[in-house]
C-alpha cells in the first residue's frame, strides 16, 4: 500500500469566509487525488513546536511559537 500526504491550508477572505467554501476547497482537492487514484483517508493537524531563540547575549531574542498544519492523507 502506497500513502500520499500533502499541506491543506483554506483560503478565506472576508468575502468568501463561509464553511461552505472551505468546504467546496476540500472536495476539489480530494476530487483531483482521485481522478489519480488515490482513496482520501483522513485529514490530519501536526503540531510542531518552533523553540525560543535566545539570541547573540539576550538581543534579538525571539520567543517560541507553536505551528498547526493541516495535512491530508491518501491512500493508493
Amino acid at each position: 500500500m502506497e500513502y500520499k500526504v500533502i499541506p491543506f491550508t483554506a483560503h478565506v477572505d472576508h468575502k468568501t469566509g463561509s464553511p461552505h467554501h472551505v468546504s467546496m476547497q476540500l472536495e476539489k482537492i480530494i476530487n483531483q487525488q482521485a481522478e489519480e487514484g488515490w482513496t482520501y483517508l483522513q485529514l490530519e493537524t501536526v503540531t510542531n513546536t518552533v523553540p525560543t531563540d535566545a539570541g547573540c547575549f539576550g538581543f534579538g531574542a525571539k520567543p517560541g511559537f507553536t505551528v498547526l498544519s493541516n495535512m491530508l492523507v491518501f491512500k493508493k
